[in-house]
């Protein structure tokens, strides 16, 4: 085996353990034997044990005497968030990495996964089972929870990650000094409150397909984890409802600035948001044309026109906060869809009111002349639209001092062994 590289570490390599003896050594010799081998960087492996009632340290002990570049910390609580924000806060490498011990990841993915770290693309990095290059062997019951909670992720606190559970993730060394202190789960919410955190503060996060095998021996209580899971949902929700979250500092801080021109070619200011605006509205009024069309065929015309109406508010007010209006960052996003459905009442109230009027003075009027007098009613709604989503919806909000960054916590009494 080639020597072990004396250069500082470019890449630690975190491992959290609570009872394993029978899994570490194995998992520790072939990361070992990868990153030795396949890895073009300096690194370390940190074994992060937390109170383990094993011979967990025993063994990692005796491996680490043995093979260069293998540290203990030997921590007294349990928990793999607190041994994870532990070992990365106290860690001098620059790219952080953490990986479960059963390595159900292929480690062919970890290169790809520290890369764009190394290179300053991205911020941090997750691998994911749920992409449509990922491999993954699994029973059924196993992949029905891990859809399911990242569907009610995606549903609940709006994140576009695809796998948030996934024991494979890596972060700069910068990103979590800051992000760290803020993330208060110390469980198995801990990367997805920190990958939620750093999503909303503007930061780039990269994912890698990865091939993954599930280990028949893992010991996780699905039910304490799904509890512990929903509780930490509610918690992000009502952080984020309630601004404790210091988000905007983060993002000034750390967050990647929008595009010098992000709609090339089309004008800014007033005129640029009316062509974008107008774009975007023929687009949401052939959508609502055809969809009220085709319901139409199955229920009456106000039940057609309601669905039609309200699936394409809720496209529009999305594309206009984004496009539009250049609204970027996360938050803001639920209330402004509250705030477009009070115009969507307005919109409903013009094009239905339209419809009662056209159904009062004809018992059975053409299609057609629906069609027709619709897109009047919704060229009047689109026009309000506009004036209330500048002027109200999306208008600049004043500049606010948030609140500081909670400071780093006390480091819990530990044991380093090299």
């Amino acid at each position: 085996m080639p020597p072990h590289d004396l250069r500082p570490p470019v890449i630690d390599v975190v491992v959290p353990v609570h009872d394993e003896q029978g899994d570490l050594e194995r998992c520790l010799r072939r990361l070992h034997a990868h990153l030795t081998t396949e890895l073009p960087y300096p690194f370390r492996i940190t074994v992060a044990e937390n109170a383990s009632t094993d011979d967990t340290v025993a063994v990692a002990r005796r491996v680490a005497a043995e093979l260069p570049g293998i540290e203990l910390l030997v921590l007294p609580e349990a928990g793999r968030g607190r041994a994870l924000r532990t070992a990365w806060l106290q860690s001098a490498a620059p790219v952080l990495v953490y990986m479960d011990v059963d390595l159900s990841t292929d480690l062919a993915a970890l290169l790809p996964l520290v890369a764009p770290l190394i290179s300053g693309h991205s911020d941090l990095a997750i691998g994911t089972r749920l992409a449509p290059s990922s491999r993954v062997v699994r029973g059924a019951r196993r992949e029905i929870i891990s859809r399911g909670y990242n569907l009610l992720l995606r549903g609940t606190l709006a994140t576009r990650l695809s796998d948030a559970q996934c024991g494979f993730k890596a972060i700069r060394a910068d990103v979590a000094a800051r992000l760290l202190p803020l993330v208060e789960d110390t469980g198995w919410f801990f990367d997805t409150e920190l990958l939620l955190l750093a999503e909303r503060s503007g930061l780039r996060i990269h994912e890698v397909p990865v091939d993954w095998i599930d280990d028949p021996d893992s010991r996780v209580d699905v039910v304490a984890t799904a509890k512990a899971d929903l509780a930490g949902i509610a918690r992000m929700l009502r952080a984020l409802a309630t601004g404790r979250l210091p988000l905007a500092e983060l993002r000034a801080q750390l967050g990647r600035g929008p595009l010098a021109d992000p709609v090339p070619g089309v004008p800014a200011g007033l005129f640029g948001q009316l062509v974008r605006f107008a774009t975007i509205g023929v687009l949401s009024t052939l959508a609502y044309l055809a969809l009220f069309v085709a319901l139409r065929t199955a229920v009456g015309a106000q039940p057609a026109n309601l669905v039609a109406l309200l699936l394409t508010a809720v496209a529009n007010t999305a594309a206009n906060r984004r496009i539009t209006f250049g609204i970027r960052s996360g938050p803001g996003a639920g209330r402004a869809q509250l705030q477009g459905l009070v115009v969507f009442v307005l919109g409903l109230a013009l094009t239905s009111g339209t419809l009662a009027v056209l159904h009062a003075v004809t018992a059975a009027p053409a299609r057609s002349t629906e069609v027709v007098l619709l897109v009047a009613a919704n060229a009047l709604a689109t026009l309000l639209r506009f004036v209330l989503f500048r002027g109200w919806v999306f208008r600049a909000a004043r500049r606010t001092t948030p609140a500081a960054l909670t400071p780093d916590p006390a480091v819990p009494a530990m044991e380093t062994v090299r």
